[in-house]
C-alpha cells in the first residue's frame, strides 16, 4: 500500500526553561521491545537512519553513518542515557550545531507503541529545516517497520513542503 497524499506535519514546539523542545510523535504496531530494537539495533537503524558502530553504553560515543544525507557521513554520537526499552538520550555536534535529543517509548495498551522524538533546542532558529528533516526520518522509520507496505518517503515531500508549518510554530519576535 502506498499513499499519494503528502505527509502531514505533526511536530509541536514547546518552550522550556532552556529554550524549546521540538516533539514529533508516532504510534507503531508492535511491542515496545520491537520498536526499541528498531531505534537501537544497528542492522535495523540502517534501514531508516543509518548503521552505527562502536561500544554503545551511557557516557560512550558511537559513530553513526547518516545514510540518507549527502555523502553519507559518519558522525560521532554520545549516548547520554539509555534506559531500555523506554528512553534513549543522545547528543551530536556538527557544523550545524548541537543536536541533543531523546527517543521516548510507551506501550499504548492496544498492542502498539508510541514513540516521541524530542529534540532539545536552545532557540527556535532553523526550525523550518529541522522539523521537516525529522518528519522525513520518522517517515523512513515507518516505512522500515511496515516491510514494504508503506513506500519509503521522498525528502521533497517534506522539505520545503513543511517549512512554513514549522516556521509558524516559532514565536514571533
Amino acid at each position: 500500500m502506498t499513499s499519494t497524499e503528502p505527509p502531514v506535519p505533526t511536530g509541536q514546539l514547546l518552550p522550556t526553561d532552556t529554550g524549546y523542545d521540538l516533539i514529533l510523535t508516532r504510534t507503531y504496531r508492535g511491542s515496545i521491545d520491537d520498536v526499541w530494537a528498531s531505534v537501537t539495533e544497528p542492522e535495523r537503524t540502517a534501514r531508516w537512519f543509518g548503521p552505527w558502530r562502536g561500544e554503545a553504553a551511557p557516557g560512550r560515543t558511537i559513530e553513526v553513518r547518516m545514510a540518507f544525507e549527502a555523502e553519507a557521513p559518519w558522525c560521532a554520537v554520545r549516548i547520554d542515557a539509555c534506559e531500555p526499552p523506554r528512553r534513549l538520550a543522545v547528543s551530536m555536534d556538527d557544523e550545524a550545531g548541537s543536536w541533543p535529543m531523546e527517543l521516548l517509548l510507551d506501550e499504548n495498551g492496544d498492542g502498539g507503541t508510541t514513540l516521541r522524538l524530542v529534540h532539545h533546542r536552545p532557540s527556535a532558529e532553523g526550525i523550518g529545516e529541522i522539523g521537516p528533516g525529522w518528519e522525513y526520518y520518522l517517515g523512513l522509520l515507518t516505512a522500515s517497520r511496515e516491510g514494504g507496505a508503506v513506500a519509503a518517503p521522498d525528502f521533497d515531500a517534506y522539505y520545503p513542503a513543511q517549512k512554513a508549518y514549522y516556521e509558524g510554530l516559532a514565536p514571533t519576535p
